[in-house]
């Protein structure tokens, strides 16, 4: 076990859940992502549920709509997906938007996102980021998480 995971494993987990939220668009490169995730979340302790929803652009929508609804449920949230480059500016809207919605939720609620939505240039690229035996993103995003938890002091 790497160091990272050693001094997170310190932090108290007890009942504590983590909503991660995905985009399975790509599913292939989006079950890398969550394998990874999870694997991070219950080595250190925490539970996790998952929810799908249809695109990037409905993440920030459904942890806001959670974080609303029922706050005290998920100590935390992390957004799982992928936006390859295409032919149109698509890609830069998707891109930008998602991560401004999740760091806007993530201030103005105080609500702890981590943010493991790939933006890449070609499917081979999110797939080497999304794996967890390679660049692990979705472990990344998970660590993230655990990091500002463990500087949380109601978690």
């Amino acid at each position: 076990m790497n160091g990272i995971l050693e001094s997170l494993m310190s932090i108290q987990a007890l009942d504590r859940c983590v909503l991660i939220v995905v985009a399975p668009y790509y599913k292939d490169i989006t079950d890398f992502l969550i394998a990874g995730t999870k694997e991070a979340l219950e080595t250190c302790g925490y539970s996790h549920e998952v929810v799908h929803v249809t695109g990037a652009l409905e993440i920030p929508q459904a942890i806001n709509i959670v974080h609303n609804d029922v706050p005290e449920k998920y100590c935390a949230y992390i957004a799982l997906g992928c936006v390859l480059r295409g032919e149109t500016t698509h890609y830069e809207t998707v891109s930008n938007e998602s991560a401004r919605a999740l760091m806007d939720i993530a201030i103005q609620k105080n609500a702890i996102i981590g943010n493991g939505i790939l933006t890449c240039e070609s499917k081979e690229q999110a797939l080497e980021r999304a794996d967890p035996a390679q660049k692990d993103k979705g472990g990344e995003a998970a660590k993230a998480v655990l990091s500002l938890l463990s500087i949380n002091s109601d978690n």
